[in-house]
């Protein structure tokens, strides 16, 4: 909720006690990957992006046209400017290509 709120400060602070308490969770490290891009911290979002998908074991995440895909359909549309603003730019921020 943080994240898409653009408190990407506070949305680091949570996932990061939630990696701590369980390491194995993908969506985590996908998610700290976005806030930690929002934030300006290439490095950490980049590296979190590549634990997210070594996790996963297929590659997934891949690109910001599947996140879309996977995900938009879920949101309210007044939510969905929201995802694009924050999940999706944090994640290309990490380096997630678009396709």
């Amino acid at each position: 909720m943080h994240l898409l709120q653009s408190r990407a400060d506070e949305a680091i602070r949570w996932l990061e006690k939630a990696r701590g308490a369980n390491s194995e969770y993908s969506f985590v490290h996908v998610f700290l990957a976005a806030g930690y891009g929002l934030s300006g911290e290439a490095k950490e979002a980049a590296s979190e992006l590549a634990e997210a998908r070594r996790l996963t074991g297929n590659g997934s995440p891949s690109s910001i046209a599947r996140e879309k895909a996977t995900f938009l359909a879920g949101f309210a549309p007044s939510i969905r400017p929201l995802f694009e603003a924050t999940y999706l730019a944090g994640l290309r921020k990490a380096g997630m290509p678009e396709e």
